[in-house]
């Protein structure tokens, strides 16, 4: 403490400021061949975003903020007009590697499916469905996660926040798309799960402060307006969106024996939109009989004890749902992909919160990402590559102060204004994170005209939150992805 209150500091005139520690991309290049043929280029490494610092109205420096992971795939002598797909995960906290080896990449993660996971050390395989066979691809991590770190000097939480993710990875997109000269290309972004919010975020930024106009929008596992999946007093729409997941679920664990799952899905549907809603909204206003109805006819859709129903009254969240459906089975149920078990800790536990399901699939992935960067994309960083992180909590979702987290409006004003935009959504229908119910509810409740609604196809998975771990369903999602980037009416 006596230091602090010197008089006299004699050496800090002298002494020399410490240096500040250069940092510049590092970006690895490799030439490979798909075995259809097609001859492409990956670009692997950290991109240093630059802060552009305004002194007396003039530009003085561009001082480096972070360096974001970015996987890049372009095609070979391809032409100008070949698309473009930017693409990352959500979370928040989530690397893009779910898309990038799950889906979209040229090589793809051995991790079979529920019932039948590949065990250690797992793999990776060729991946002639790509969607590189038709467009370039570009995977982004933001800050946090895989190896995207804040650069040293500069804050995290800056940037673990909704306006701040959306705005850096726009410019991840702006100033790759400047750099490789693909303004005049077919441009697209994917995102899956928060990775949705976060495309119809970005998009609208892009246009907004650059004048970029995207073609098209992928959804994968949407939510617009995080209001329709949170669970908290005096909010019951929830409560009836999830419960056609609820049924879907149960009909996977064979609970609703002889009937198709669309039959199920639909009565849970029309119930949840009409007498379960209008209960709900009742409360204790309810009559008796009303109230014993509306027990039994979600007891038979769920296939849920009436008794656990009345304690709950009328309410439970997915984690209550996910400890209580297969507990006579001492099982819980996952919630990314409700097809997934697992014994729970504590039987008796009124809820779970871990995810069979992710518990499954994540040790596949970590194996092939951190194997792929290096040995075939020849990236070397020390640094753990962070799959899923819980670095970036807490998110701040300071700009709307209250108000729902919803990008909805952000979607109906870019249709008005692109009308060339055209959106790709995905949904399924074991899917307990973005329930199929509550994407459908915010799409019903935009102010569209039908010409804007003929923009949008809608694609229905019987799978999970990531669909393409069911290999019919990956084939399926990437055909109507192949559609969606290069329109029937421009391929040969």
């Amino acid at each position: 403490m006596a230091e602090e209150f010197a008089t006299e500091d004699t050496t800090a005139e002298t002494s020399e400021p410490a240096p500040v520690k250069e940092v510049s991309d590092d970006f690895v290049t490799r030439q490979h061949t798909m075995p259809s043929g097609l001859a492409y280029t990956t670009s692997t490494g950290r991109l240093v975003l630059r802060r552009e610092e305004v002194k007396d109205g003039k530009s003085e420096d561009f001082k480096p903020k972070a360096e974001i992971f970015v996987v890049a795939y372009t095609a070979d002598n391809a032409s100008a007009n070949r698309p473009v797909t930017f693409a990352f995960n959500g979370g928040p906290g989530s690397s893009s590697v779910w898309l990038h080896l799950g889906l979209l990449g040229p090589r793809r993660v051995d991790s079979g499916d529920v019932g039948a996971m590949t065990p250690p050390p797992f793999g990776l395989v060729d991946h002639p469905e790509t969607l590189l066979e038709h467009s370039d691809l570009v995977l982004i991590d933001p800050v946090s996660t895989g190896f995207s770190r804040v650069v040293e000097g500069e804050k995290t939480d800056e940037f673990h926040a909704f306006v701040e993710d959306r705005d850096l990875v726009a410019e991840v997109i702006r100033l790759w798309t400047t750099r490789n000269n693909r303004w005049l290309s077919p441009k697209y972004l994917v995102g899956e799960s928060y990775g949705t919010l976060r495309a119809v975020a970005v998009a609208g930024r892009l246009f907004d402060a650059y004048g970029m106009a995207v073609n098209g929008l992928g959804l994968i596992s949407t939510v617009l307006n995080m209001s329709t999946l949170r669970f908290f007093p005096g909010s019951d729409t929830p409560y009836a969106l999830h419960l056609p997941t609820y049924a879907a679920i149960a009909h996977y664990h064979g609970r609703h024996p002889g009937r198709e799952l669309t039959e199920v899905v639909r009565e849970a549907e029309e119930f949840a939109s009409r007498e379960f809603g209008y209960a709900l909204s009742q409360g204790a206003r309810l009559s008796e009989t009303e109230y014993d109805d509306v027990v039994n006819r979600l007891s038979a859709i769920t296939t849920l004890d009436e008794n656990f129903i009345r304690r709950t009254n009328l309410r439970w969240a997915y984690h209550e749902f996910a400890a209580e459906l297969l507990r006579s089975e001492g099982l819980v149920v996952g919630r990314i992909d409700g097809r997934f078990t697992a014994p729970p800790a504590n039987l008796q536990s009124s809820s779970s919160m871990d995810d069979p399901s992710m518990r499954a699939i994540t040790a596949p992935f970590a194996a092939a990402i951190n194997h792929y960067v290096r040995a075939e994309l020849g990236y070397e960083n020390d640094l753990p590559y962070e799959i899923l992180t819980a670095r970036v909590q807490p998110w701040s979702y300071r700009t709307f102060e209250g108000a729902p987290v919803d990008v909805s409006d952000v979607l109906e004003r870019l249709m008005v204004h692109n009308p060339a935009l055209r959106v790709h959504v995905d949904y399924g229908y074991q899917d307990g994170a973005t329930p199929h119910f509550a994407a459908e509810y915010v799409f019903a409740h935009m102010t569209l005209t039908d010409d804007v609604k003929d923009r949008i196809s809608h694609h229905y998975h019987e799978a999970g939150h990531m669909m393409y771990l069911k290999p019919e369903c990956r084939r399926a999602q990437l055909a109507a992805l192949r559609d969606f980037v290069v329109p029937q009416s421009t391929q040969n």
